[in-house]
């Protein structure tokens, strides 16, 4: 009898007016699985997380976590599921008018209630095995270069020992060598949870990196999904395109011509 998966999208459609942007997609996730989403602008990466956390319904489809239905599922129930995991956002999405250990602690006091004391000490954990020292913990998210705030926002997402964690475009704004810092935390720590993970990216070697599995989304769709280590030799043409950046190919770019 095969594993059921932690993650599993089947048939998922979603639209905005007459704009379709996911349409029937099928991913599955196994457990201790960490599957980075890779394709452009628009191809409807975001709005997959967004409808597996919740935050956009989809049309039909149905959304498994750990073998549950979770699209049907009454606020509290869904929230309850929720619980399992972490997310480090875009920008790190910290919250400006909490010190650094509070937005470590956030879901720790305020999903888990856990008491402050207890949270901080957590929070000061998590810190380290992102490699910010205990100092950072009082001072306020301004204060912090964009690399050191994206280990915050990992410090966050792994705050709670997650089962699943999403990551939404971990690298974005940061110089290459940070860049493969963070994908060196993602993946160590990662794995030191024993977590599930779902990364959306455009970072080809970023993703290479993190990813056990790779899926190339394009029209709301999956186009190719393998190991990572096969990604430059699959032969698979959109994969090719999107790899090498080429204009022409199987990918077409929604730009208006002159």
């Amino acid at each position: 009898m095969s594993e059921t998966p932690k993650i599993e999208l089947r048939n998922v459609c979603k639209s905005f007016g007459r704009k379709v942007i996911l349409d029937n997609l099928n991913i599955s996730i196994a457990p201790g699985e960490s599957l980075v989403v890779i394709g452009g602008s628009g191809t409807g990466k975001s709005v997959m997380l967004k409808c597996i956390l919740g935050l956009l319904t989809p049309e039909s489809g149905e959304i498994y976590i750990d073998g549950e239905e979770i699209t049907n599922q009454p606020a509290h129930v869904r929230e309850k599921l929720l619980l399992k995991t972490g997310m480090l956002f875009q920008y790190a999405a910290l919250f400006d008018s909490l010190t650094v250990w509070e937005n470590v602690a956030f879901g720790l006091i305020q999903a888990h209630g856990m008491k402050r004391g207890p949270a901080k000490e957590i929070a000061i954990e998590k810190l380290a095995l992102v490699g910010l020292a205990a100092d950072v913990a009082n001072r306020k998210p301004a204060e912090l270069s964009m690399g050191m705030q994206k280990r915050v926002g990992l410090a966050r997402a792994i705050a709670a020992d997650p089962e699943i964690i999403f990551f939404d475009e971990p690298t974005t704004g940061l110089d290459p060598i940070m860049g493969d810092v963070i994908d060196t935390l993602i993946r160590d720590c990662t794995k030191a949870l024993g977590a599930t993970t779902l990364t959306i990216s455009h970072d080809m070697e970023g993703a290479q990196k993190i990813a056990d599995r790779i899926a190339l989304l394009y029209k709301g769709n999956v186009v190719w999904s393998g190991p990572a280590a096969e990604i430059n030799t699959c032969g698979n043409p959109y994969v090719e395109q999107f790899v090498h950046g080429d204009v022409d190919g199987p990918i077409k770019l929604d730009i208006l011509k002159p």
